[in-house]
């Protein structure tokens, strides 16, 4: 999850022509399936998703649409410091209609220098009943904040490990994992119960926290989960992957507000995840 690359916060729509391919309801969103993130500075170590539609695309007979994209990230001076080659890509639309949902993902390393960047997408439609240029480009400059203790690259799936995205809203009854990483923690050697044992390299000391909160901002239960990390962390790993088990036990929106601590550091950070749960229902 914590890469070396970037990705934009959100991207905005270029003018396009009438009846040509377009990419519309563009939003940054909470993983792969989740609702909408505000805009805001992103701490080196973040995941960035984009969720958009690509309108008016040629879908064939089968159901298949055929398309390609293009990614490049610039930096202030409009310099290409990440480009991705057009890949192709071939998805099955079985329920018709002209639209595509698609997403876009890369990460802000985590040695990232602060600043403002600058995100470019462009989609070309390859279908056989597409135009020979019917393509579309999203332009958006975002801003990555500082180096810093913090939690970043929220989401949400169905494993506990991570490999199967949920969306953020859900039914009665049904469970989703919330999950994170914690990067720029501190190190320190810990204290040897036995002073002839070997010496520990340095481990980071870090609390979790779990609180959900209902549609008022009130706490749902009386304390919220707390784990405290126990896990060896690799000298080269500079960030440290989380989750918590999230069981939708009753309809309505709640916050789920993750914090982290940096014991050696003294340091806080705190993220709030919108979540709803809705009944089952056809």
């Amino acid at each position: 999850m914590l890469g070396s690359y970037l990705l934009v916060a959100a991207l905005a729509l270029a003018p396009g022509q009438a009846g040509g391919l377009k990419l519309s309801n563009v939003r940054t969103t909470y993983g792969e399936l989740g609702g909408t993130r505000p805009e805001g500075k992103f701490l080196p170590g973040d995941v960035f998703f984009v969720g958009f539609d690509i309108e008016n695309i040629s879908i064939n007979d089968e159901g298949q649409v055929q398309y390609e994209m293009t990614m490049e990230v610039l930096d202030k001076n409009a310099k290409a410091i990440f480009k991705q080659e057009p890949a192709k890509k071939t998805d099955f639309v079985p329920l018709g209609g002209s639209k595509l949902p698609a997403r876009a993902f890369i990460t802000v390393g985590l040695d990232q220098e602060p600043g403002t960047y600058t995100l470019k997408l462009t989609v070309k439609d390859l279908g056989k009943n597409a135009a020979k240029e019917n393509t579309a480009t999203l332009s958006k400059t975002f801003e990555v904040a500082k180096k810093d203790f913090g939690i970043v690259a929220v989401y949400t799936s169905v494993d506990d490990r991570g490999a199967h995205p949920a969306p953020t809203t859900g039914i009665v009854g049904q469970s989703i994992y919330v999950q994170f990483g914690v990067v720029s923690f501190e190190r320190a050697v810990p204290k040897a119960v036995d002073p002839k044992a070997p010496k520990t390299a340095p481990q980071p000391d870090l609390t979790f926290e779990m609180q959900t909160l209902d549609s008022f901002g009130k706490p749902t239960i009386g304390k919220p989960v707390v784990y405290k990390l126990a896990t060896e962390v690799r000298q080269e790993d500079q960030g440290f992957t989380m989750r918590f088990l999230l069981p939708m036990t009753r309809a309505g929106k709640f916050t789920v507000r993750l914090k982290a601590m940096d014991n050696i550091a003294k340091k806080e950070s705190t993220f709030d995840l919108p979540v709803t749960v809705v009944e089952s229902g056809n």
